[in-house]
């Protein structure tokens, strides 16, 4: 074990003992190279204990990248009981290591400076501690730890009343870092309204070092977004504040992204130039992540100029880095630009197996649970946000009615008129909910009698009645036993909202055997349902296939001749759906117009409009909304059918409701 793993042990292990044993071997070296005037300035600092962040911040910038200085005043901080500053220098040391890539060691120490931070109840410190913890995890493309860490600095910033300037420094690093994540997940939009709320918090601090993040940062949604003169506008702006306080690795952060620009924009030889000065300082800095990074993409300068060897070599060694460093989002950049140097080269199936890789990984960081978890994560950050909101401002009311007057009768008005208030508001609650009610049990009895309609009735007992007078005994039989399933079936289907697709399909197919009685069983009407679906777990509204095959009968096959064919298609193609397509050869909807209108009497359709409103509905439940289309079928110009698409969705959420 190093000297320092002993230390890092000892902290978290050992709070009761501290750093008792601390330095017993390795600390007391290095004291030794620990020159006099800074051991009377941690002397004179630690007597003062400063409590703002801002002032130990001040007197500590000069030594904190000094990871010796850093561990000696950790350890006089320890012996004088100054939680304070060795919170400070522990994130100090958590940011050395996190920048030579060793992230075991950089959450270790962050977690030891949020422990004293909270022992001291110093609300900065712990802010910056968690939005240091989510820095390391975002670097490991740990999206959801990395987002929880940089929520919990974003909630105890925003709780306290009057926050000053480092609790408002802390808010806008930890809305950038939320940002990231979104940008990782592909989230432009929120991303963008997030870095755009920072900025005018930097602004207002004029805090240059946190514009040059965010305005890099926007450039790079703006990027993604195909916005390339925006984003390059952006990436400027950003330099130019790197160059105003000489950030080396905010340099090599902007001559990467100003580089991919130029590369997009075909200036090749400019982008070269660029990320080579990136590549370099990346190199003297010592962080493998930007290493990775300007690797990557010189290498895909050099596949642009033609430089395949060079190209592979950079690709090469941007990939070894990342699969080393567990760094995911370099590692699908890098098998993403080998994927079109193979291609290059002509060896497809080494192009074909890095591009799966590319895209298999990046699906793992931007998989649906990551994107559902933001998005729920947002719902309840947003309802937090008002209910504090609302909290606040009844404390206030209150303390303004208590200073108002003590008076009995005007707190009996002041409850009694809040509790109208409450009544009012149930009531209106309550007529809008059964507005609602009625609105779905009409729809209900509504699509009833559009299923059961009289001319359907009479016909189905007609054509039974044909087979009874024609004495044929066996089809008066088997026909009148699946119309009284059918009966049933529709009965109970419309005491239910929704019921399986297994019951729905098998209720359609005795409604077709009904139907092709009147055809003389010319129709051909077959179901195909993909092995991947389990019929009897999709949910569907009750009946809602029926308007669709009547109308496949009535308007596209009944006017046919020759042979006339319905298939019914369940597919698994589309996450979050189940795809049902209804498929005539008819004569199509323009032919079955024409007939239509020269008919003396027309009866008004309302099935489609129905179906669609209980499709509206059912739809309220679940992540997305439904998709209908018709498709009008030709060949050689002429029509030969119709197909309806129906995506009906299957992921429930909780963000929207009834």
């Amino acid at each position: 074990m190093s000297k320092y793993c002993l230390y890092h042990f000892s902290l978290r292990k050992l709070p009761g003992l501290f750093f008792m044993c601390l330095f017993l071997n390795g600390s007391l070296v290095a004291q030794d190279s620990i020159v006099d005037a800074y051991k009377v300035f941690v002397k004179s600092f630690v007597a003062e204990k400063n409590t703002l962040f801002h002032h130990i911040d001040q007197k500590l910038s000069p030594y904190k990248a000094d990871t010796t200085k850093m561990r000696y005043l950790i350890e006089k901080s320890a012996a004088e009981n100054y939680p304070e500053a060795q919170s400070y220098a522990l994130n100090m040391l958590g940011i050395y290591y996190r920048n030579i890539s060793n992230y075991d060691e950089a959450i270790g120490l962050h977690l030891d400076a949020l422990n004293q931070a909270k022992l001291c109840g110093n609300i900065n410190l712990e802010v910056i501690s968690y939005n240091m913890l989510g820095v390391v995890y975002r670097r490991l493309d740990l999206i959801r730890t990395a987002l929880d860490y940089h929520k919990q600095a974003l909630d105890l910033a925003e709780s306290a009343p009057n926050p000053n300037e480092d609790l408002k420094a802390s808010i806008a690093v930890s809305q950038n870092s939320m940002g990231n994540i979104y940008l990782v997940l592909k989230q432009y939009d929120m991303a963008l309204s997030l870095f755009q709320k920072s900025v005018l918090i930097e602004t207002e601090l004029n805090n240059k070092l946190g514009l040059a993040i965010n305005h890099q940062n926007i450039g790079y949604a703006l990027e993604e977004k195909g916005k390339l003169d925006e984003a390059l506008r952006n990436y400027n702006m950003s330099l130019s504040h790197n160059e105003e306080i000489n950030s080396s690795v905010g340099k090599v952060i902007c001559y990467n992204s100003i580089g991919k620009i130029y590369i997009k924009k075909g200036q090749y030889k400019e982008a070269f130039s660029l990320i080579k000065q990136a590549m370099e300082m990346a190199l003297q800095l010592g962080d493998q992540f930007y290493i990775a990074t300007s690797y990557n993409n010189l290498g895909w300068a050099q596949l642009n100029m033609n430089q395949l060897e060079d190209a592979q070599n950079s690709l090469d060694q941007a990939l070894k880095i990342a699969q080393e460093y567990n760094l995911k989002s370099s590692e699908i950049e890098a098998f993403a630009h080998l994927s079109e140097l193979h291609s290059k080269k002509q060896n497809y199936k080494l192009a074909f197996e890095y591009y799966k890789k590319s895209q298999n990984l990046d699906k793992i960081l931007t998989n649906d649970r990551n994107i559902q978890y933001v998005n729920d994560l947002i719902l309840k950050y947003e309802s937090e946000k008002k209910n504090n909101q609302i909290k606040a401002l009844a404390s206030e009311n209150e303390i303004v009615k208590l200073k108002l007057s003590q008076s009995k009768k005007l707190y009996l008005f002041g409850l009694g008129s809040l509790l109208l208030l409450i009544a009012i508001l149930y009531i209106l609650y309550r007529q809008r909910k059964l507005k609602d009610e009625k609105k779905i049990i009409t729809l209900e009895q509504d699509m009833l009698r559009n299923q059961m309609n009289p001319h359907f009735i009479f016909n189905a007992l007609n054509s039974i009645k044909l087979y009874i007078v024609n004495n044929e005994k066996e089809n008066a039989v088997f026909y009148l036993n699946k119309f009284s399933k059918l009966i049933r079936k529709t009965l109970v289907a419309s005491t239910e909202k929704d019921i399986s697709l297994k019951e729905e399909l098998e209720t359609m197919s005795l409604y077709m055997n009904i139907e092709n009685i009147r055809f003389s069983n010319e129709i051909n009407y077959t179901v195909s349902v993909d092995k991947t679906i389990d019929t009897s777990l999709v949910k569907v509204p009750s009946l809602i296939l029926q308007p669709f095959l009547e109308n496949a009968i009535w308007h596209g096959l009944s006017t046919k001749k020759g042979q006339k064919n319905i298939t019914l298609k369940v597919e698994n193609k589309h996450p979050g759906f189940v795809t049902i397509k209804i498929t005539d050869n008819g004569v199509g909807r323009k032919v079955s117009a024409e007939i239509k209108s020269k008919k003396s009497l027309n009866r008004k359709s309302v099935g489609i409009a129905l179906t669609k409103e209980r499709l509206e509905n059912f739809s309220k439940h679940f992540t997305a909304n439904y998709k209908l289309e018709i498709i009008d079928l030709y060949k050689d110009n002429v029509p030969i059918g119709t197909q309806v698409v129906l995506k009906i969705p299957t992921t429930k959420t909780v963000l929207k409701t009834a």
